[in-house]
């Protein structure tokens, strides 16, 4: 009798702390997850060897046969499987990410945008099952964005179309990592709701229990907490938060009029203090044939590891669709 080995991808989502990596079945089961951290490893070969090493301990567990790796990273190019200068990222310049895993994996490799991954992995296995039009916005340290449209991810020419979080909210405004000033992800972030939230100490004079909350000490958690309590200071930078992200969706929906737009990652678990300014001033700012047409929804995948899945289903839609040509 011949057994059947088990066909599993690796799903690996490389961020700028941690890059956490799991078994994906085709049918979006996730096993075997693991971590590292990314920062430890300056140099890519090093971090390379370490990431293969703790992935051989969990393919070894049991007698699966690994069919592809797909990873979602900051500034991931699908087309040319590198990472092109992620400020987020201890490997500088442009790092041929998908050559150096092949030569620890002989299996194909699909390297794209974290936040293209994500998307993926709610348009195969999330809310945006059955969808064909929608925007995925993840929002993390950083806000990274994913375009769907007519059911596939939109890279543009050179792999980097749709990078929502780097357009200019706010001319001349805050600094940013990527080296430009203004570009919403400053604003609406775990880090800009952060910037917020200390501008406001500094500039208005009603109470706050975060006033006495050093910038270094003060983190998104802390603020949401305080929002939920009532605190005038907390809600007024979820307010300003929800009110640039709103802006610029409105702007984004012109561009594909989506059928839905996802929100997913740490601040959108704040719930109705993050959603409802949004849903508010993106309906503001909305061109009227649009309004009232857009649903603004929270991930379905949200209590799941959605970029590591959505990395597996990068090879998954590969294989398939290699399947049916």
């Amino acid at each position: 009798m011949v057994l059947t080995m088990k066909k599993r991808v690796v799903g690996i989502d490389i961020g700028g702390t941690f890059t956490k990596f799991g078994l994906v079945a085709e049918n979006g089961e996730l096993t075997h997850e693991g971590a590292i951290p990314t920062d430890k490893y300056p140099k890519i070969k090093d971090f390379l060897e370490e990431l293969y090493k703790q992935m051989q301990k969990l393919i070894e567990k049991e007698a699966f046969d690994i069919v592809g790796v797909g990873v979602g990273a900051p500034n991931g190019n699908f087309y040319s499987g590198k990472i092109e200068f992620a400020p987020n990222l201890p490997w500088k310049g442009s790092v041929d990410l998908g050559g150096l895993l092949k030569k620890h994996f002989s299996v194909p490799v699909i390297v794209t945008n974290d936040a293209n991954a994500a998307a993926l992995g709610e348009l195969i296995y999330g809310g945006g099952k059955g969808m064909k039009h929608f925007i995925m916005i993840t929002l993390g340290t950083g806000l990274g964005s994913g375009f769907v449209v007519d059911g596939k991810l939109v890279y543009g020419h050179d792999g980097f179309a749709g990078e929502l979080g780097h357009t200019v909210v706010v001319p001349e405004g805050r600094q940013c990592a990527c080296g430009k000033q203004g570009c919403l992800e400053t604003y609406v972030s775990a880090s800009g709701i952060k910037r917020t939230m200390y501008k406001m100490i500094a500039s208005e004079i009603e109470d706050s229990e975060l006033r006495n909350v050093s910038f270094h000490d003060l983190d998104a958690k802390m603020i949401s907490e305080a929002a939920k309590k009532g605190d005038p200071l907390a809600l007024k930078a979820f307010d300003y938060t929800g009110k640039m992200l709103g802006l610029k969706l409105a702007d984004a929906v012109a561009h594909t009029s989506p059928e839905a737009i996802f929100l997913f990652g740490g601040l959108s678990c704040a719930g109705d203090l993050i959603f409802a300014p949004t849903r508010k001033y993106m309906e503001h700012y909305l061109l009227p044939i649009y309004r009232n047409k857009i649903k603004l929804l929270p991930s379905a995948l949200q209590d799941k590891n959605i970029a590591v899945l959505g990395a597996g289903a990068l090879i998954w839609n590969e294989l398939n669709n290699r399947g049916r040509q």
